[in-house]
């Protein structure tokens, strides 16, 4: 049966506008009325999902069975009234929210429901439904488990007539698909007519030649030719095989028009010469298949179809609707089975795309990418490079690299394919310059830049990407001493801040700072004693360097900040002004609203978690003070960092943890000494724990090393 197809029924209710009648398995075509034995059939397998829907199709109780439709024109209309398909994955089998009973009525043809109707009847809540792409929700069906994670996506279709949807948190991972009622024309699979296919001229073989292909390749891969009236030339047939049938006929003519049987089943080129094959080799085009073989690869397949122009953006659609790579969906099994796949597709925009839209879809962990030359010839005559073979100047594809470079360069090129870039993945030769950078000494950020207090330097360097939890009792001069550390690395080292300090106003922090870049007291206050306060002029000079180094982060209305709101402005601080540092004083003064189902070392832990990950992504480093609990008994000695009130993590997860603690007995020192005690540096490049004392100024607001 040729003209016949079997397609797994997927769909909750169909309307075949043809003659139905039940057939049982193995008397299909006895059951027939006699008139229609010789017409064409289309045979549809009923799945588990549909038997409750029998009513549309047949009275009565309906057993596992095949239908024999009588189509016109070989042609269906399938009318979808609901899901094209249930929950994937580990919700397969339960629906995930909202799943209907059996028996449980769908909307009716001409039904008003719309997509949103149908997306809240699954349990899925928006404040609007508008199409596009909807990320960060929270799963209706896990409620993003104990950390309420808002793992669940949707997409809703630019016509709001299908909404797709995923949960990406592993012990979920619920999806689905969901369709308005709509009519779509299946078109019955056909085969290509091979009667007029002829042997290839020579004209032809000698194209072939020409582009490196041998006449016994042509024939083993049963290449030939047809004539084509429309184009009144001869164009060159590949014949699509799969199980040794021609599934179909993809033509070409000389000057490169191209077309292919109508109606056949999409599949890949040369899909039987990978079967039960561990590393498949994918290519653009038949003649690259054709090439590799000449170059004595014969695992390889070609895409049908060419490549994209680009990437589509947001989430793979289902294997149903994936129209463009159906081909890959129809040889699934034969891709499954292989280990490792070489995406050796062409070097343009084009080919790019494809590799990324195939590993996306065979997975990105499986996938090795071949790399052609890409840079300009060289002269092969004192090329090393050309000594051994390797190809020395700019190629697209492996064809071109075998009729350039010969088959030896091309397999050597297969063979050096490197692993496909997974995202987050890397190998240290991704950071060779980094490295050597390091290594040449050339890198200085990477030991940290001078505090600005020599004696402090041997313990403590500031190194961009770092977080630094600072703590000391209150009054010890937390605050102040890290706009002292701020004020020389801006005036020593050029560096620009963030500062998003919740328990000083704006006026009084703009004149400590100013204090301290100017030397002079702002005010004629008792702090001051005698000293001459700053001039106009001064106050100029400092405004000016305040507004070039110094961005405030500050809250404008009675809510506290949350850290997320935080670390946003601090990335556009970045991005615009080009901070180095951030400044986040102090921890309970944000807002922190966690999750029911979790404690408060969990949402410390994910806390400062993502304000490193800030810190490392953006290149800055980050001081995130935060208070020690109310000591018991306390009799004027230094907390530790185990102290500090709330979580265990402040030093676990700190890459530098600072005690600042003042002296507050004149007999045990002197009142204005102020010790700095680093108990923790995990660069060991960048310092090592121990203790400094620095003297205050309490009129300025410096610090200075005791000598």
């Amino acid at each position: 049966m040729r003209h016949c197809m079997h397609m797994p029924f997927l769909l909750t209710a169909v309307r075949v506008r043809v003659h139905v009648r039940k057939v049982t398995i193995g008397r299909r075509g006895n059951s027939l009325p006699k008139e229609h034995r010789k017409e064409p059939t289309v045979q549809v397998q009923v799945s588990e999902r549909t038997r409750r829907w029998s009513n549309i199709l047949a009275h009565g109780e309906l057993e596992r069975c095949f239908y024999s439709l009588r189509i016109d024109s070989l042609a269906a209309h399938i009318l979808v009234l609901s899901d094209h398909y249930g929950g994937t994955r580990k919700q397969a089998s339960e629906g995930g929210p909202g799943k209907q009973a059996v028996g449980e009525e769908r909307p009716a043809t001409g039904s008003k429901t719309t997509i949103r109707d149908m997306l809240v009847s699954r349990g899925i809540i928006l404040k609007q439904y508008a199409p596009g792409q909807h990320n960060s929700l929270t799963c209706p069906n896990c409620k993003g488990g104990g950390s309420a994670e808002k793992s669940f996506s949707l997409h809703i279709s630019d016509d709001s007539q299908t909404a797709t949807w995923n949960c990406h948190r592993g012990t979920c991972g619920w999806a689905g698909l969901k369709g308005m009622a709509r009519e779509r024309r299946v078109e019955a699979i056909r085969r290509p007519d091979c009667s007029k296919l002829q042997p290839l001229s020579r004209e032809i073989v000698d194209y072939f030649a020409k582009r490196g292909i041998s006449r016994a390749t042509l024939e083993r891969n049963g290449v030939q030719q047809e004539y084509n009236s429309k184009h009144n030339a001869h164009a060159i047939a590949f014949p699509y095989y799969r199980d040794g049938e021609v599934i179909n006929i993809k033509f070409r003519t000389l000057d490169k028009k191209f077309w292919q049987t109508p109606g056949t089943e999409r599949i890949l080129y040369g899909v039987d010469d990978v079967k039960n094959a561990a590393e498949i080799i994918i290519v653009e085009g038949e003649m690259d298949k054709l090439a590799l073989e000449e170059a004595g690869i014969r695992n390889v397949i070609s895409v049908p179809d060419g490549a994209p122009r680009a990437v589509k953006e947001g989430e793979l659609p289902p294997p149903e609707a994936d129209t463009k790579f159906q081909y890959l969906w129809n040889c699934r099994a034969v891709l499954d089975q292989a280990v490792r796949i070489v995406l050796a597709t062409d070097s343009d925009a084009p080919g790019q795309a494809l590799a990324e839209e195939l590993a996306r879809r065979l997975g990105r962990d499986r996938c090795w990418r071949v790399r052609w030359p890409s840079e300009a010839a060289v002269s092969a005559a004192d090329s090393d490079a050309a000594d051994q073979g390797v190809p020395s100047a700019a190629r697209k594809d492996a064809n071109e690299v075998l009729l350039k470079d010969g088959p030896e360069a091309l397999q050597a090129l297969v063979q050096e394919a490197d692993p496909y870039p997974i995202r987050g993945l890397f190998k240290f030769s991704d950071f060779l310059d980094e490295i050597w950078s390091m290594y040449d000494e050339q890198d200085a950020m990477g030991q940290g830049v001078s505090t600005g207090w020599s004696g402090l330097d041997s313990y403590y360097r500031i190194v961009p990407g770092e977080l630094s939890i600072v703590t000391g009792v209150p009054n010890s001069g937390k605050s102040e001493w890290i706009d002292a550390l701020l004020c020389n690395l801006a005036t020593q080292h050029g560096w620009s801040f963030a500062m998003c300090s919740m328990e000083k106003k704006v006026k009084d922090h703009a004149r400590q700072l100013l204090e301290k870049y100017i030397g002079k007291p702002f005010l004629d206050a008792k702090y001051a004693g005698r000293a001459a306060r700053m001039g106009p002029q001064d106050v100029e000079e400092g405004l000016q360097w305040l507004e070039e180094r110094f961005h405030v982060v500050r809250c404008e209305d009675d809510e506290l900040p949350s850290v997320d709101w935080v670390l946003g402005l601090a990335r556009a601080a970045v991005l615009r002004y080009g901070i180095r540092g951030l400044v986040i004083d102090p921890y309970n003064e944000l807002d922190h609203q966690r999750p029911v189902h979790m404690n408060e070392t969990e949402y410390v832990s994910q806390m400062l978690t993502k304000i490193k990950r800030f810190a490392q992504h953006n290149d800055v480093h980050v001081w995130f003070v935060a208070h020690p609990r109310q000591l018991q008994g306390w009799r004027g000695e230094p907390p530790n960092l185990y102290d500090i009130s709330g979580s265990a993590h402040f030093i676990n997860k700190a890459d530098n943890g600072i005690v600042i603690h003042r002296n507050r007995d004149p007999e045990q020192g002197a009142l204005n000494h102020v010790k700095v005690l680093v108990r923790k540096v995990r660069n060991k490049a960048a310092g090592t724990i121990g203790d400094c004392i620095l003297e205050y100024d309490r009129v300025t607001g410096r610090y200075k090393d005791v000598l």
